[in-house]
C-alpha cells in the first residue's frame, strides 16, 4: 500500500514493526509533507482577505507549490523504500557475486540520492515558508514557525540517511564531498529556521 493511501494509524503501526520499511526515510518524507501542508494551511486562511489582497497572486502560487512539494515528499518515501530494498537484497549476496558486483555502485548511489532529494525538498519547503512571513495572518505565526521546524526536522533526518550510506562508497573523495555538501546545507537550514522563528515571535 502506498504511503499516501495509508491512515496515520496504519503507518505508525507498520513503522514500529520489525520490517525494514517504512523507516527513517519514510519518516523524513512524512515530516516534510506535514511542514508543507501546514504552510499551505497558513496561506489558505489568508486567501481572500482584503488585508492581503496585494499578495493574492503570490498566495495562489504558494498554495500550488506547497501542495506539490507535499506530494513530492510522499513520492520520495516510495523511492527511498525501493532504493533501500534493492541495496538490502544485494547486501545478502556474497561480496563476489556477479549480480552484487555489477549492481552495487548503482544501488548505493540510489540509496544516497533518495534522501538527498528529500533534503532538497525540505529546503524548497523552507524557501516557500520564508516567503510567507509578513504576508499571512499573524494569528497563524505559530503554524508558520512549526512548518519551518518540521522542514528542518525532515532535512536533519534526510542527512542522517545520506550519512549512513556514505561509508558504502568506494570513492572516498566523493563521500567527503557529499558529507561537506549535506553538512553545509543543514547548517544553512538551521540558520534560516532560527531566523524565521525569530520573525514569527515579533
Amino acid at each position: 500500500m502506498s504511503l499516501s493511501s495509508q491512515t496515520i494509524g496504519s503507518f505508525l503501526e507498520s513503522l514500529g514493526d520489525k520490517t525494514p520499511t517504512p523507516g527513517g526515510g519514510a519518516v523524513a518524507s512524512v515530516v516534510a509533507a506535514l511542514g508543507a501542508e501546514l504552510g499551505r494551511m497558513v496561506v489558505s486562511f489568508s486567501v481572500g482577505k482584503k488585508s492581503f489582497a496585494e499578495h493574492a497572486e503570490a498566495h495562489g502560487l504558494a498554495l500550488e507549490h506547497l501542495r506539490g512539494l507535499a506530494g513530492r515528499a510522499l513520492d520520495l518515501a516510495e523511492a527511498d523504500a525501493r532504493a533501500y530494498g534493492a541495496l538490502n537484497a544485494l547486501w545478502k549476496l556474497a561480496d563476489d557475486d556477479p549480480k552484487r558486483v555489477a549492481e552495487w555502485r548503482g544501488a548505493v548511489d540510489a540509496a544516497i540520492a533518495a534522501p538527498r532529494d528529500i533534503l532538497a525538498t525540505a529546503v524548497e519547503i523552507l524557501d516557500q515558508l520564508d516567503v510567507l512571513r509578513g504576508n499571512t495572518s499573524r494569528m497563524l505565526r505559530s503554524d508558520l514557525a512549526i512548518g519551518a521546524v518540521l522542514a528542518e526536522a525532515a532535512a536533519r533526518a534526510a542527512v542522517w540517511n545520506v550519512r549512513i550510506n556514505l561509508p558504502l562508497l568506494t570513492d572516498e573523495a566523493a563521500a567527503e564531498a557529499l558529507e561537506a555538501e549535506t553538512a553545509a546545507a543543514l547548517d544553512d537550514v538551521g540558520r534560516r529556521v532560527r531566523d524565521l522563528e525569530t520573525a514569527c515571535r515579533s
